[in-house]
């Protein structure tokens, strides 16, 4: 039985598979376009989109502009801290390009004087349909995030009806993540060629 890789070493090996992908803008627009075709995209009424930073599969320039026509409400994380200090993803109903700006690793964001303005804050609790970028998945749906745990708290919290939808492309799929009893699956993965349908939470 071969022995799984520690997470750092898949996360390594992930990271170089992902910087050296080819043809990112392309392949970025097919997987994109395979989650807005998905039925439970389509029923959902609040989507939670991140806005890729480095070389993660591209979602800002490729759909984001696109869906603040749609009839969904669009929502966005941005990386800030709770009142113990802990990493945590705020929730921004972004409704205009215009609201963003460069933030924390250079990811766009809403400005740090809007935060938590009334009316713009989502509650978590009505997320329909969360979109997740990761390090790398497997065909199971388990997740290899970054290690700052901005995404596990996040999940923690999402009421149980939210699906979560891993992106990636195919090079950051791995045979299997080793996943711990608080670490979340995803509902699904996509990929430019693949759809796996997952656990789930």
């Amino acid at each position: 039985m071969c022995k799984i890789p520690t997470k750092s070493v898949q996360r390594r090996l992930a990271y170089n598979a992902r910087n050296a992908q080819q043809d990112k803008a392309r392949l970025s627009q097919i997987i994109c376009a395979k989650i807005l075709a998905l039925d439970e995209y389509q029923q959902a009424r609040t989507v939670l989109w991140y806005l890729h930073c480095r070389s993660e599969v591209h979602t800002y320039q490729t759909v984001i502009s696109e869906l603040l026509n749609h009839d969904k409400q669009v929502v966005i994380p941005y990386c800030t801290k709770d009142s113990l200090g802990n990493n945590h993803l705020g929730l921004w109903h972004l409704q205009d390009e215009s609201e963003l700006c460069a933030g924390t690793w250079n990811i766009l964001e809403p400005p740090k004087e809007r935060w938590g303005e009334p009316g713009k804050e989502i509650a978590i609790e009505q997320i329909d349909v969360a979109i997740v970028p990761g390090v790398a998945f497997d065909a199971q749906g388990g997740r290899l995030g970054n290690g700052a745990g901005y995404y596990d708290r996040l999940f923690a919290c999402l009421a149980a009806k939210s699906k979560l939808m891993g992106i990636c492309f195919d090079s950051q799929i791995f045979a299997q993540i080793p996943m711990q009893e608080f670490d979340v699956y995803m509902h699904t993965v996509i990929t430019e060629t693949q759809i796996y349908k997952c656990r789930g939470r």
